[in-house]
């Protein structure tokens, strides 16, 4: 199934082109009730509803270093710091955002703004401390993520070894179309992945070059405790601007749209947008870290 959440908070699943309304409030509340919940009766066009982020977590648990690919980009380039493997960090779900809308540039902030394909997952029920053999049991689904990237602050931040902020701030967490349910996807270790800007390959990679499995992944971190309804992100692959030989000429600016593309799973587009346009006013002060 391919579930939705669209217009004002109403949940469907996506049939084809229709989306058909399921009675429950929101995505979250689908998996943490473990059923099916009845239809309304109501069905609408897709191309005529507005599709939402298609879930907000209690927890995103933003995982990273799972393709080596992408630390070895970042040796080319003399990247500032390693990527070790096994990072982990909350995202601050605040900063969620769904299919086409806008990334809005806080030029204030940041003059390096970047993109990174990920595949996420979706925890389906409650639990801690499992096993690799056991972690399939918990996945409910998988979705798209564009884990949005201010370089310049990345590496400030990560010469005290923790890195967060460049990450969470608002709009910098595109996720969707859709969340694909996990009986959809029987192997999730054999998805190709894209992401274009304007139409231009950036990134292109495949989930079976991923260093660790999905089941270390989510058992790996499983002593944090999961909830259902839970983000997994599982990292990024090689081709970010950040870490090519001309990154200034690849960093996204306010007119760029973004496409990420998951096989299996659809197409995540999101524009990006100038502060002033998002915000209807100027961007504040710039803020020297």
């Amino acid at each position: 199934m391919k579930l939705v959440t669209f217009d004002e908070g109403r949940v469907g699943e996506v049939r084809e082109d229709k989306v058909v309304e399921l009675e429950i409030p929101s995505l979250r509340s689908y998996f943490e009730s473990g059923r099916r919940p009845p239809e309304t009766g109501k069905v609408f066009e897709l191309d005529a509803v507005q599709l939402r982020a298609p879930i907000v977590p209690k927890k995103f648990f933003h995982t990273a270093g799972n393709f080596r690919e992408h630390e070895e980009e970042s040796k080319r380039v003399n990247w500032s710091h390693e990527i070790a493997p096994w990072i982990v960090f909350f995202q601050n779900v605040d900063a969620i955002i769904g299919p086409d809308e806008p990334v809005i540039y806080p030029e204030h902030l940041t003059e390096e703004l970047d993109y990174e394909l990920e595949l996420a997952v979706v925890i389906s029920k409650s639990g801690k401390w499992f096993s690799a053999e056991e972690a399939m049991d918990y996945v409910g689904g998988y979705v798209i993520f564009n884990d949005i990237t201010a370089r310049d602050i990345q590496r400030r931040e990560m010469r005290s070894g923790v890195f967060s902020f460049c990450k969470a701030i608002d709009t910098f967490c595109p996720l969707g179309p859709w969340i694909v349910t996990a009986d959809e996807i029987p192997d999730p270790h054999d998805l190709a992945m894209e992401l274009r800007v304007n139409g231009e390959t950036r990134q292109t990679s495949h989930t079976s070059r991923m260093s660790t499995t999905i089941p270390e992944i989510l058992a790996h971190y499983s002593a944090l405790g999961y909830s259902a309804g839970d983000v997994v992100s599982t990292g990024t692959v090689s081709g970010v601007a950040g870490f090519s030989e001309d990154a200034a000429s690849l960093y996204l600016k306010p007119g760029d749209v973004m496409e990420c593309e998951i096989e299996k799973i659809g197409v995540l587009r999101n524009p990006v947008i100038s502060w002033q346009e998002g915000h209807g006013e100027p961007a504040p002060p710039r803020v020297r870290w």
